[in-house]
């Protein structure tokens, strides 16, 4: 067996001072109806080798020998498929499991299938259990949980919260327990978890590497004495590690003995209210979290430290109001809320229950929650458009011509906030691609609807199409019994057509005749609309902008929209109109990720009025840019050219851009999918008009 780096020798695992995301794994483990754990954190944090130490600090469990799904031997109530065990039955003591689920897993892998051994060879139909039903009563571990599949997250927290799984698939129907601690860690930089989803785990920590030089050598030294010699390692942190064990299961046997009080609860409540959380799932969780603390720590009674404690590991991830939003909470309202003084006693039977003669009550310089006329401090910071008055230099005129804004000829640099963010209209990239899962365009993979069948061995079993292909050959095969004879090469897997992720590399023309306020924030404003949508369909995102002399990749291809959205509120405007090298620049990113993963398929977004003006001047300028579309071109790239021209005098420049990029053109108003419906609606009622007549 592998020998796993000490839970104890991971700084702030240390049993008597465990920081948030050692305190997390702890808690979940005492209590796992609290509902898992979300590390968020660069790389290089300890995240995987903290919750790969956490399973060998947990008390072992008991289970009966060969039963696969490890039901509890003392509880009566328990049922597994591999049973009934009679009290003959052997009961065996065991290590609790750590069952680690890869990114790339199928939904068979995951919640189990036909056998096909027992299937194909003795014509029985047998249940192949899945990783839900190994990790019963132990671990479950999804690194990079934020690139895993959208509908493998929504199974795996649908089963973290009901603690069963039934399985109705390929002529088998099972139900089984799956009661699990379910661990999560990914980086930020990747791409975010959905917040539909990141809601569902019950607790979430942030970690980042120590700052203190004296911390990070400790951390170095460590390491390498555990590379140099493990098995000696390892047996410096037997001591703690057990000691480490016990006290869990102290606070295990304790946590059920843990009482809330009615003004313990009400104080729960109240903070919840205040920071304005969606549902009442961050109640429940934050009360279960409070009485898990309390068992922690040795105590029958829930206090205002453990309330506390609870809020700041419950509700960070629960308050987020938009996608970009950095996850946090306000401590200073936190402890306003909570008061200084602690929890009052249980009121007695009969007498006031509602809380309100209470000491700890939110007091008068407690913000009122949303809808009471007043405002919190923790309301996150949203994005509206610059003014005058907003600190942000902006153009004063509405739109302004290339090149009059100083005396050298060329606009001088300005920054405009976006303007508020609307759903934009789909866009996709044509043909049928194989890529990962996503949300965009069409693609061959793993989910969806089956429009046919192959002999790839990938991909969950098509059993018509399996019979129909050993049907034809019987004749040829010889006849041991009445039963159709299956062989491997009979074998058919189904081909589903799905949606599919794709790379948008975003081209924006941030030169001086994009510099004009309203021009600039409506072009802010789409992009901004695009980059949320990218966000919901999964895509990997970069940014090029040009202006100036030149162009500048000011994001490479990454996962996480949030640095896109970052990267787009700084982006200034102002100077020449280099169309040519933003172009050029668009063709070089895309044939390097088309290097590094042929599958990706790509949408180019360029946002622009068509004006080139850069050092080479007037004709010489407009020859360079198509002879730069022209290239793009011939890369094979879908490619969308929004056009930010406005005002009565347009000079169609964009439009000419998109027939040399054979492009689609589609003018900045129209990216709104209302502004298109408004458009087709008012078609179609002309045309039906014109018909009546």
């Amino acid at each position: 067996m592998p020998v796993h780096y000490p839970f104890s020798a991971v700084l702030g695992c240390q049993a008597d001072d465990l920081d948030d995301m050692g305190l997390a794994l702890v808690l979940t483990t005492i209590s796992p109806e609290i509902g898992g754990v979300l590390v968020r954190g660069e790389k290089g944090t300890a995240k995987s080798t903290a919750v790969r130490g956490l399973a060998a600090v947990l008390p072992s469990i008991s289970v009966y020998a060969g039963d696969r799904f490890s039901i509890d031997p003392a509880d009566p109530s328990a049922e597994s498929p591999d049973g009934p065990f009679g009290s003959a039955a052997v009961v065996e003591s065991r290590p609790v499991r750590l069952v680690e689920l890869p990114v790339g897993a199928t939904e068979d892998r995951v919640v189990g299938s036909l056998h096909l051994e027992s299937a194909l060879s003795r014509g029985a139909v047998e249940f192949e259990p899945g990783l839900l039903a190994r990790a019963h009563r132990g671990l479950l571990y999804v690194d990079e949980v934020n690139l895993l599949h959208d509908h493998l997250v929504d199974l795996l927290l649908d089963a973290a919260a009901m603690g069963r799984v039934s399985v109705e698939r390929d002529g088998v129907s099972v139900e089984h327990a799956a009661r699990f601690v379910l661990i999560g860690t990914m980086n930020p930089e990747e791409g975010e978890l959905r917040p539909q989803l990141l809601d569902r785990f019950g607790l979430t920590v942030e970690v980042a590497a120590p700052r203190d030089p004296s911390l990070r050598a400790e951390v170095v030294r460590r390491r390498m004495a555990f590379d140099l010699d493990a098995p000696a390692f390892v047996e410096r942190y037997v001591a703690a590690e057990r000691d480490l064990t016990a006290r869990i299961s102290a606070a295990r046997a304790l946590v059920g003995k843990v009482r809330l009080t009615a003004p313990g609860l009400l104080k729960i409540a109240e903070v919840c209210a205040a920071f304005e959380v969606d549902g009442l799932r961050a109640d429940i969780v934050t009360a279960r979290t409070a009485v898990a603390h309390a068992a922690w720590a040795g105590r029958s009674e829930v206090t205002r430290a453990d309330i506390r404690r609870a809020a700041l590991l419950a509700l960070p991830h629960r308050r987020r109001r938009n996608p970009f939003d950095a996850p946090g909470l306000d401590e200073d309202l936190l402890d306003r809320i909570l008061g200084d003084e602690e929890l009052p006693p249980e009121p007695p039977e009969g007498g006031p229950s509602d809380g309100s003669d209470s000491e700890d009550s939110v007091g008068p310089d407690t913000p009122p929650p949303s809808g009471s006329g007043g405002s919190t401090d923790a309301e996150p910071p949203s994005v509206e458009p610059a003014s005058e008055a907003s600190g942000v230099e902006t153009n004063t005129a509405d739109d302004a011509p290339d090149q009059a804004q100083s005396p050298s000829g060329v606009a001088p640099e300005s920054v405009t906030a976006a303007a508020p963010a609307y759903r934009p209209r789909l866009l996709t990239v044509t043909g049928l691609g194989t890529g990962r899962t996503g949300g965009r365009s069409k693609a061959i993979g793993s989910s969806g609807r089956r429009i046919g069948a192959n002999t790839s061995t990938r991909g969950s079993l098509h059993l018509v199409e399996t019979l129909k292909a050993a049907a034809g050959k019987q004749a040829a095969r010889p006849r041991t019994s009445a039963k159709v004879e299956l062989r491997i090469e009979d074998l058919r897997t189904a081909v589903r057509e799905g949606r599919e992720a794709n790379l948008v590399l975003f081209c924006v023309d941030a030169s001086g005749s994009m510099a004009a306020r309203k021009r600039m924030a409506q072009v802010k404003a789409a992009v901004l609309s695009l980059l949320l949508d990218a966000y919901r369909r999964r895509d990997k995102v970069g940014m090029i902008t040009f202006r100036g002399e030149g162009a500048e990749l000011v994001l490479p291809p990454t996962g996480s929209v949030d640095l896109a959205a970052a990267r787009l509120d700084e982006v200034p405007a102002g100077g020449r109109t280099p169309l040519a090298e933003g172009l050029l620049e668009a063709a070089r990113v895309l044939q390097r990720e088309h290097l590094r993963d042929p599958d990706l398929r790509p949408l180019l977004v360029v946002v622009t009025d068509g004006r080139a003006n850069s050092k080479a001047h007037g004709k010489e300028a407009v020859r360079r840019s198509q002879q730069a579309a022209a290239y793009v071109a011939g890369l094979g790239v879908t490619t969308v050219v929004i056009d930010s021209e406005s005002g009565p005098m347009r000079l169609g420049l964009a439009r000419q851009l998109a027939e040399h990029l054979g492009a689609e053109h589609v003018p900045v108003a129209e990216v709104s999918a209302e502004a298109l419906t408004s458009a087709v609606h008012g078609f179609t009622g002309s045309t039906m008009g014109r018909g009546a007549a």
